[in-house]
C-alpha cells in the first residue's frame, strides 16, 4: 500500500506511525515469530545470550523455518543481530517494541 506525502509535519509523522504499526503486526502475525520473540525477550532479560542453535533446541521447528521468521523479526526492528565470531546473537530491540506499543495505543483511541 502507497501513502500520499502530505506537506504537514504532523500527517508525515501519522505515516510513520502507520508503516510502524503494520511492518510490526506483520512481523507478530505469524505464533512462531510471537513465540521466539518472547523466548528473547526473555532470555534477554535474564542475561542469557541467544543464538540460532539455541532456538533451534528449543523449538520444535527446523532451522530453516526458526532462520526464515528470525528475518522477519528483524527486518521489523523488534529484534537485533550481533555478530560475535562465528555465531550470530538475537537481541530483542524493547525501544522498537515500545514504539510499537505507543502507536497502537494512540490510534486505538483516535
Amino acid at each position: 500500500m502507497r501513502l500520499r506525502k502530505e506537506t504537514d509535519r504532523t500527517e508525515d509523522m501519522l505515516a510513520e506511525e502507520i508503516l510502524l504499526i503494520a511492518n510490526v503486526s506483520d512481523a507478530l502475525a505469524h505464533p512462531a515469530r510471537v513465540e521466539l520473540f518472547r523466548f528473547i525477550m526473555q532470555s534477554n532479560k535474564a542475561m542469557i545470550d541467544v543464538c540460532n542453535r539455541d532456538l533451534v533446541a528449543s523449538f520444535d521447528y527446523a532451522q530453516a523455518t526458526i532462520s526464515q521468521h528470525m528475518k522477519k523479526l528483524v527486518e521489523s526492528g523488534l529484534v537485533e543481530i550481533k555478530p560475535q565470531g562465528k555465531y550470530t546473537f538475537y537481541y530483542a530491540n524493547l525501544g522498537m517494541l515500545s514504539r510499537y506499543l505507543n502507536a497502537t495505543r494512540k490510534f486505538a483511541v483516535t
